[in-house]
């Protein structure tokens, strides 16, 4: 059974790039432009994993990680927060998200960082 990952991101660019390449290290994806959607989403299925932008144009990526790390049906997924500026220290503060990367990223490190959480 394939594992599922949520990509939740704003840029059209950017979220295609990522479910390509997640596609092709045969993963699942769904992908969300905002958080409407992702709330949909899981609604109807739990994923494996998540990746979130921070900023949204419905709300921001910190909400909803720390909603999903506060809720004990959802705590125990992996986070990875993505973020274009450089502010990391300041965001990992606000979130429990197991990971952190800044935009743009390097594609092969960015493979590695998810396996890390989803090859068990």
């Amino acid at each position: 059974m394939k594992k599922c990952i949520y990509v939740v991101e704003d840029n059209p660019s950017i979220r295609e790039i990522i479910e390509f390449l997640l596609i092709e290290e045969l993963y699942e994806v769904k992908t969300c432009p905002n958080t409407n959607d992702f709330w949909f989403q899981m609604s109807k299925h739990r994923p494996d994993m998540v990746i979130l932008d921070i900023m949204l144009p419905d709300g921001n990526g910190l909400d909803i990680c720390n909603m999903l790390k506060r809720n004990i049906k959802t705590h125990d997924i992996p986070v990875m927060m993505m973020s274009a500026n450089n502010h990391l220290n300041a965001v990992k503060a606000k979130c429990d998200a197991e990971d952190f990367i800044n935009k743009p990223f390097d594609l092969n490190d960015f493979v590695n960082r998810v396996d890390k959480y989803l090859l068990n």
